[in-house]
């Protein structure tokens, strides 16, 4: 089963520009525009192995998110990315005290995106 990754973020330009980057670097991703809908994508997509997660995000936050992922036995294989427009200090640790895998600033580095990627088990797919 193909490994895909799971963007879930509320601003719909913010997708579109990393899962294009990703897809070109053979990458399939998902998408979900916000927490509610990312979850329930989870369900139906058992092959999601990586979540790229908004911290900042309207009605559920990152966090919210973070804690309903990490609190369902069905997810405890995900590793959860935290992306966040807050570069402050302190704000990597909180995100990983919060139970994320990982951190990245936006805007993304897509060499370090692409880094993480491979720390947590995700390979670019061949193209052949």
């Amino acid at each position: 089963m193909e490994k895909k990754i799971l963007i879930i973020d509320d601003d719909a330009r913010n997708i579109f520009a990393l899962a294009l980057t990703l897809k070109t670097k053979g990458y399939p991703c998902l998408s979900a525009t916000s927490a509610a809908e990312g979850l329930e994508l989870l369900k139906h997509h058992p092959q999601i192995n990586l979540v790229l997660l908004d911290m900042m995000m309207p009605d559920m936050d990152g966090n919210q998110t973070l804690t309903a992922i990490k609190g369902d036995s069905r997810y405890a294989h995900l590793a959860v990315i935290a992306v966040t427009a807050q570069a402050m200090r302190g704000d990597r640790e909180k995100c990983l005290e919060a139970g994320a895998d990982g951190y990245i600033a936006k805007p993304i580095d897509v060499d370090k995106l692409l880094q993480l990627l491979k720390e947590h088990g995700l390979n670019a797919r061949e193209h052949g």
